[in-house]
């Protein structure tokens, strides 16, 4: 049988790996993201010398954007580690 227009529209965005990559990713950000903002006491956080007194979820939101950005550089960095090959 062979395959209509619609029958490839409906199965296509699901299909794409940077979109099956992307589902976790969301729903990770979203369980992450209601965590730090119900944490909303003042927290005394020690940073090397000083002691700050802040929100926590403004201390956790610092720790997971600092995550985030360690992740992309990890991410963009791989893959030009690979395409070098051994003359």
């Amino acid at each position: 049988m062979t395959r209509t227009s619609t029958d490839k529209a409906q199965g296509s965005f699901l299909s794409r790996p940077g979109v099956r990559r992307l589902i976790p990713f969301a729903v990770i950000t979203a369980i992450a993201l209601i965590f730090i903002f119900e944490n909303s006491a003042s927290v005394e956080i020690r940073l090397l010398i000083p002691i700050v007194t802040m929100p926590l979820w403004g201390a956790l939101l610092i720790a997971w954007a600092l995550g985030m950005l360690a992740c992309l550089f990890t991410l963009r960095r791989r893959p030009n580690r690979h395409s070098r090959r051994a003359d």
